[in-house]
């Protein structure tokens, strides 16, 4: 396969989204809530950068998911 069949390149745009994503249960939809989470879980996406600089980690990973799950409450 060179491509994922259910990767979809947005209209007029330079962005992907994933359609299975929507499909699947809240809890996955919405996983990862926080970078706590993250380290916890030991998330293979986390990087160096996110470990020394936790606050920035979650403020991009909160944009990130903006639109694919609730906003945390701080």
């Amino acid at each position: 396969m060179n491509r994922c069949p259910w990767l979809r390149k947005l209209p007029k745009q330079n962005k992907y989204i994933c359609r299975i994503y929507y499909n699947r249960p809240d809890d996955c939809k919405h996983y990862p809530v926080d970078i706590e989470q993250m380290v916890k879980d030991d998330c293979e996406m986390l990087e160096a950068h996110d470990l020394r600089r936790p606050k920035q980690a979650q403020i991009t990973l909160d944009r990130l998911m903006s639109d694919s799950r609730p906003p945390v409450k701080r």
